[in-house]
């Protein structure tokens, strides 16, 4: 069917799956644990995992499965929405009676707590936020707040797993319509149907998936060549030169804040080493203290331990370090002689819902078992920690090695395709980590020429032309004329060319005047019917104006026109409705007009950071592009900041938090003063002294907590 598909998680573990092309991971070549997706002790169906591309593509691909298997045959499993911060607020908010503009309050007050310090106290977010605690319904919204966390709201679907049978799925499950056309959802959740013995395939979309199969179609249009995924060089320099510098905005699962200060300190050589990059950022080894240790053994401070002989096999590859579900399994079984299904019930004990029963027998087996090989004493006792302490974290190989996959193919396209990479991901949004803005930018410093929108040239999406050298750029579409619906923006593709503003707006009545303004104040309009004549926004935007009114067919061509009284906009005019109208500009960075401004201060370029001595006390300033503050981190909150030259981190305490929480909350474009620090070639500032800058032109960033 033409639908570019990856199995992932437990199936890559599986011959078969990869014989089928279900999966693309070899895992006899990866040496992945055939036990980690069936085993005989197992006792239930194994779930597969398939990533399509989202959109369009992965529906056809759930009507495909309909279509195949039956409207009774087939169905979306349901999924029990529950009430969570800021929609359990607003609820419990207005069934107590509270008006609009207090339950916006209120909501905006979940938000803060989500940001707060942990040991915070409830009565002083509150208090801070204009709000009696003494108050009865004030008490009484927070305490019905708590109580409704978790609780169900509703029922939906699952976001993308399907249960299939050979029969009718109604002689066994409920069955009801989905609001969405063409589907069918069992009014069970996952849980029920794996209790009942029924097959589970998930069929998720991922947006870097449609990102690659844009990309592919785009390639032999523009560059006239033929790229197969399953043909990739797995040794491209580039790839690997990029990924040792975090060159990584936009290259799946390796674009985070954490991921780009740990890859220059992993300088990854290999596939492999992209496998334990994907794995080894993730809560789970971070909590488990994993990280560190691996990467001073990789960085030669630390010797490889494998804790036993019998164990090199296993943990040679990690250094040492367990990182892998399927490294669990495999130290079970040759230090204990655990089968495989044993093996998986160790897993499965010593997981996040941990009995201190089912853990106790398990252990004594595993100590049973080791004391049957002749492993005793402290190593017993070093062996047993490793896997009890690590179970809780592990990351599967198998589920790793197939983002790996995706991280290399994405980091392949945009070092070899760059313009066809970022025109597909423009095209996907929203997704990833990063805003369009931060994208267009990134793209523009390695050298991609990107146009504006045009309403002579642009399609709905973004495409590629060349340019008068034969150089490929990038055209924005109609889709980043905020507020343009798709069905005018369309309409105009199909109605042009026009020869004036009032040309457009006679022949597209499906534009409103808001619409029209809005492309005059992006400068979409200027070369309608100007010939060689220079035109500018302002123009455009006052023949909007008149054209709001169509006079009609009979003066449509009517040469006399009023001329515009109005001055040309001003670069910082333009910046500014450029990010008003767009979210963004291809022209200069906001910071970029400011330099002089920060020169003065002391302000230090993202580009020089790297020559700064190690401890030296510097001032940065750019826009805030990412707010983090991961629940693994203990308070401390991470941002990532852009200026003209590139993008640089800052590290901020729960005191430092505490003390400029405004103004790193609400304030688009930041000074920083701080300590640098310098780990590996990882640059962060140590934020000691936080300000606002003065209002700019900004793009949106994207917060995370």
């Amino acid at each position: 069917n033409g639908i570019l598909a990856q199995g992932r998680g437990s199936a890559a573990n599986s011959a078969v799956c990869y014989a089928l092309q279900i999966t693309a991971v070899d895992p006899v070549g990866m040496e992945l644990l055939f036990e980690r997706f069936l085993s005989e002790g197992r006792g239930e169906w194994p779930d597969i995992d398939i990533d399509l591309p989202s959109g369009n593509q992965r529906e056809r691909g759930i009507q495909y499965v309909y279509e195949r298997f039956g409207r009774l045959g087939a169905a979306m499993t349901a999924n029990v929405i529950t009430y969570r911060g800021r929609s359990a607020a607003r609820e419990v908010g207005k069934a107590l009676g509270f008006e609009i503009t207090t339950l916006e309050r209120l909501s905006g007050l979940v938000r803060a707590w989500e940001w707060k310090d942990p040991k915070d106290t409830t009565e002083r977010q509150f208090r801070e936020a204009g709000f009696d605690l003494n108050h009865p319904r004030v008490r009484k919204f927070f305490e019905l707040y708590q109580m409704a966390q978790d609780l169900p709201r509703h029922l939906g679907q699952h976001s993308g797993g399907m249960v299939i049978c050979q029969g009718e799925l109604d002689s066994i499950v409920p069955l009801e319509p989905a609001t969405m056309p063409g589907r069918v959802v069992v009014q069970w959740d996952k849980e029920d149907c794996a209790d009942m013995g029924i097959i589970k395939v998930d069929l998720l979309g991922l947006g870097m998936m449609a990102v690659i199969h844009d990309c592919l179609q785009l390639i032999p249009e523009v560059y006239g060549e033929q790229v197969d995924l399953a043909q990739l060089p797995k040794d491209d320099p580039e790839v690997f030169q990029a990924l040792q510098k975090a060159d990584t905005i936009g290259m799946f699962q390796v674009e985070s804040r954490a991921q780009m200060s740990s890859l220059p300190r992993m300088m990854p050589r290999t596939f492999y080493d992209i496998v334990v990059q994907v794995a080894i950022i993730r809560p789970g080894p971070i909590v488990g203290k994993m990280v560190h240790p691996y990467l001073n053994r990789r960085q030669g401070r630390e010797a490889p331990d494998c804790l036993h002989p019998s164990l090199e096999p296993v943990l040679r590859r990690t250094l040492g370090v367990p990182l892998f579900q399927e490294q669990l399994l495999r130290m079970a079984m040759i230090v204990a002689g655990f089968t495989g299904g044993q093996a998986e019930e160790l897993r499965r004990a010593m997981g996040f819902k941990r009995s201190e029963k089912r853990m106790a027998d398990i252990e004594v087996k595993l100590r049973a078992g080791m004391e049957k090989n002749g492993i005793t004493g402290a190593v017993q006792d070093t062996i047993v920690h490793s896997i009890t302490s690590f179970a809780l974290y592990g990351f599967p190989e198998s589920h790793a090695a197939s983002f790996a996959l995706l991280a290399y193919a994405s980091a392949y396209l945009k070092c070899r395709y760059l313009a066809a990479f970022t025109c597909a991901m423009l095209n996907n949004q929203p997704m990833g980590f990063y805003s369009p803005a931060i994208l267009v930018k990134d793209a523009q410093r390695h050298g991609l020429r990107v146009l504006p929108v045009d309403v002579e040239v642009s399609d709905w999406n973004c495409t590629l032309t060349r340019d008068s050298a034969g150089a490929v750029c990038l055209r924005l579409g109609l889709r980043y004329a905020k507020g343009l619906r798709e069905e005018a923006g369309r309409a105009i593709v199909r109605a042009r060319p026009f020869t004036s503003v009032d040309n457009l707006a006679l022949r597209v009545p499906e534009l409103r005047k808001d619409e029209i303004k809005r492309l005059a104040e992006i400068g979409a309009l200027n070369n309608l019917g100007c010939g060689t004549m220079k035109v500018h926004r302002r123009d455009t935007l006052w023949q909007a104006q008149r054209a709001i009114l169509p006079v009609g067919p009979l003066l449509e061509n009517l040469e006399e026109k009023e001329p515009s009284p109005l001055a040309p906009m001003t670069t910082e005019e333009r910046l500014w409705a450029d990010y008003r109208g767009t979210g963004m500009t291809v022209g200069r960075h906001p910071m970029a007009s400011r330099r002089a401004e920060m020169n003065a201060l002391g302000v230090t370029p993202a580009r020089d950071l790297a020559a700064v001595p190690d401890g030296r006390v510097v001032r940065i300033a750019g826009s805030v592009i990412v707010r983090q503050r991961p629940g693994t981190a203990n308070g401390f909150v991470f941002l990532s900041m852009e200026d003209e030259t590139g993008i640089m981190n800052a590290i901020i305490t729960p005191a430092v938090f505490d003390r400029y929480k405004f103004q790193v909350l609400s304030e688009p474009f930041l000074l920083i003063r701080g300590v640098l620090q310098n780990l590996d070639g990882v640059i962060s500032v140590k934020a000691g002294h936080i300000e606002g800058l003065r209002a700019g032109a900004t793009a949106e960033s994207h917060d995370f907590h």
